[in-house]
């Protein structure tokens, strides 16, 4: 009789073994289906959970939507800041849909993705609104089970923290280095749950960075997650206000100083 699970399908031992399904082929059946042209994004590309990024370059005068990307559920916007080229993907939040859109954006011709999620405090000292370089995620999602095996948290790749944090503080942008929560489940953070993070050092609370970070390590590719902590969980009033232009400007260059720590490198 079968043995297999649910609770065996959580806790995976294939890390190892190659996936079925590719995204590359996904993209090409898209492509085909959708009568789409040959062409690569850019090399840049950025996640932007809230959306507020893609809906201010769908209106505004440097704004380009990609005329090739193949993706299902999203559309890709493009931009010029300070000379480079940054393409930008609104509305993928949660940990499986922003690993999704990360596999499919390295398979198209990405080089470096960044991403800017919107989240909750969680150290009662920690300011509102704060930017944080997430060092270090806890694992509290299912997706980054897919490609680790089970652990409490992962660490961002040091070496790339530390060229990242020192540019962005020679920048003068107000970025803070630190640890976040990373959940599957936004509307069950409980006060417990919340104190436990807090004891293991989380600074906020999201829903991408452990599996983003989970995907790079597995797959050598660059990603660099940065939380934009935007509220205290609504418990308090005034809460997610992002600052002039809603935020859009800062995360564009935090973006582009990114880019320029670690592929001006290369």
């Amino acid at each position: 009789m079968p043995t297999d699970t649910a609770t065996d399908l959580l806790r995976r031992d294939d890390h190892d073994e190659p996936s079925v399904f590719l995204p590359e082929n996904l993209l090409r059946e898209a492509r085909r289906q959708r009568k789409l042209p040959e062409g690569p994004v850019p090399e840049i590309c950025l996640l932007d959970p809230d959306g507020d990024i893609a809906r201010h370059l769908a209106s505004a005068p440097g704004g380009a939507r990609s005329p090739s990307w193949a993706c299902y559920h999203t559309d890709l916007w493009e931009t010029d800041v300070h000379g480079r080229r940054i393409g930008v993907v609104g509305n993928a939040v949660g940990a499986p849909f922003a690993v999704l859109v990360a596999e499919e954006l390295f398979a198209s011709g990405c080089r470096l993705l960044v991403s800017v999620t919107s989240a909750g405090r969680v150290a009662e000292e920690l300011p509102v609104p704060a930017r944080i370089l997430i060092t270090r995620a806890l694992r509290g999602e299912g997706t980054s089970g897919a490609y680790l095996p089970p652990a409490p948290a992962i660490d961002a790749d040091p070496q790339r923290m530390e060229q990242v944090g020192t540019a962005l503080d020679r920048s003068g942008l107000p970025v803070i280095r630190g640890v976040t929560w990373t959940t599957d489940a936004p509307f069950r953070e409980t006060e417990s749950a919340i104190a436990s993070a807090a004891r293991q050092g989380a600074l906020a609370v999201e829903m991408e960075a452990a599996a983003l970070y989970a995907f790079a390590a597995t797959s050598g590719n660059p990603v660099v997650c940065f939380a934009h902590v935007t509220n205290s969980m609504a418990v308090d009033g005034d809460d997610f206000e992002k600052g002039p232009t809603n935020g859009v400007d800062e995360a564009l260059r935090i973006a582009a100083v990114t880019a320029s720590a670690l592929l001006d490198r290369d």
